[in-house]
């Protein structure tokens, strides 16, 4: 073979080796967009094999100005999962971004983007936003599941969210389904995290829409599993493994306890799992956030200055029937933090839950005080509950349950001092079921 003849054979050889870098099965599932402030938003992947990713980004319609994250390389020991952080952006722009693994650009068959928020403290009115609800996600595996009828829904859900452009979507729980054959081992977790994720219905909305993420007792172990589950910490590790949420517990206690702002609303992502005790023992504190967890939680609420400060909770707050693993039946911490939340005076408290495969509002009234709200909203494709509206839930809103598969789209509009908050629910393929509207003045 001649000089020439060997430079082609190598300019050949090492074209079909960069092809092969681009075969899809290098990409596990992703790219993710995770949380987005004014400075920074971070970005996740998942290759099948260790690999180097980065992104690159640019302003929507000035793509002659591209910047790239930092290069990150995925291991085994991380599920092959990497975070980046997209660190060169500016508050209030559109970004449409790249994903480039071993430095060989990715092309996905949907949209790529992300946003990051507003400055508009001392400018202007807050900007209006909606956000999407939903929890209980449940991915079939036949070889796993229980025989029968697969529990797991029609996944089209995902495609139906997409079509509804929320900024941003609020995953409330439960949403893996931890089976027996995964909750003993690390590599059963990852497994889990790694199947569900990677279902095709689900990349078009994680790749465009923002993700933020609580547990419930599926993502945490077993069903109704509490703070004896043995291996929790590796669940926990996991979670953060999987979710690019801006940080993970508080006071350097463990937990998926955080909380983030978008425009003027906070949210308080709570964590009632990790400190649970026990349904079932009855000589001990029965808690479910635990005493650290609610101060923190008072003194966050007392700080907001937020029109609407948004409490997300993996299990029903404020329905009285104390049946499963509503916070009724833990009453005695459900009532400390009802008083502290009266005593400290707090407007604009609002619950969002899930966990009960069913969807209805809870309003309760309160004397010489403003009602609260509970909006749990469940199941996006796990089975859903339908003997939940025979329970005797008085204080559920007229007209609220919903007894499929479906998801709340919650728009949050108006000029300041006079922000309304509309929650619309809507089924799996996109049919509205029902409207309920707040204004900030109700909540004081």
């Amino acid at each position: 073979m001649n000089a020439i003849k060997y430079i082609l054979f190598l300019y050949v050889m090492l074209g079909i080796c960069q092809i092969g870098l681009t075969k899809p099965n290098l990409l596990q599932s992703g790219p993710m967009v995770g949380y987005s402030d004014y400075k920074e938003v971070m970005l996740w992947v998942q290759t099948t094999e260790s690999a180097e990713v980065k992104i690159a980004y640019w302003v929507v319609g000035k793509s002659e100005q591209k910047f790239v994250t930092d290069v990150v390389k995925t291991e085994k020991h991380n599920a092959f999962s990497a975070k980046v952080i997209a660190d060169k952006v500016q508050p209030g722009n559109l970004y449409s971004y790249e994903l480039y693994i071993n430095n060989i650009p990715v092309e996905r068959p949907y949209q790529l983007k992300f946003q990051t928020q507003k400055l508009w403290q001392w400018r202007e009115d807050a900007p209006d936003f909606s956000f999407v609800i939903g929890g209980g996600t449940y991915i079939n595996e036949p070889e796993v599941d229980r025989p029968g009828e697969p529990y797991g829904q029609d996944p089209k859900i995902f495609e139906t969210i997409v079509e509804k452009k929320p900024d941003f979507m609020l995953w409330t729980g439960d949403n893996i389904y931890l089976r027996e054959v995964d909750w003993n081992t690390r590599t059963g977790i990852l497994h889990r995290y790694t199947h569900t994720r990677s279902a095709p219905e689900i990349q078009p909305l994680i790749g465009a829409i923002h993700s933020y993420a609580i547990w419930d007792d599926h993502d945490f172990g077993p069903n109704n599993s509490d703070r004896s589950f043995w291996n929790k910490e590796a669940t926990l590790e996991c979670f953060k493994l999987f979710f690019p949420n801006p940080s993970f517990g508080v006071n350097g206690n463990p937990g998926t306890t955080t909380m983030f702002t978008w425009s003027d609303v906070d949210f308080f992502l709570t964590d009632n799992r990790y400190y649970r005790s026990p349904n079932y023992r009855d000589n001990t504190d029965r808690q479910i956030f635990g005493v650290e967890q609610v101060e923190w939680l008072v003194d966050a609420l007392c700080f907001s200055r937020a029109p609407f400060k948004v409490i997300v909770v993996g299990s029903q707050f404020l329905n009285p029937v104390a049946y499963g693993e509503n916070h009724s039946t833990y009453s005695e911490e459900t009532d400390h933090l009802l008083k502290l939340i009266n005593q400290e005076r707090i407007p604009g408290v609002i619950f969002i839950s899930g966990d009960r495969h069913h969807t209805e509002l809870t309003k309760m009234k309160r004397y010489g005080t403003y009602p609260l709200y509970d909006f749990t909203i469940s199941a996006l494709t796990s089975g859903p509950h339908h003997g939940g509206e025979d329970e005797p839930n008085h204080l559920r809103v007229k007209d609220t349950f919903v007894g499929e598969n479906n998801f709340g789209v919650m728009n949050v509009t108006g000029p300041r001092k006079d922000r309304t908050l509309t929650c619309s629910i809507f089924n799996r393929d996109g049919k509205k079921k029902w409207d309920f509207s707040i204004n900030q003045n109700d909540l004081k």
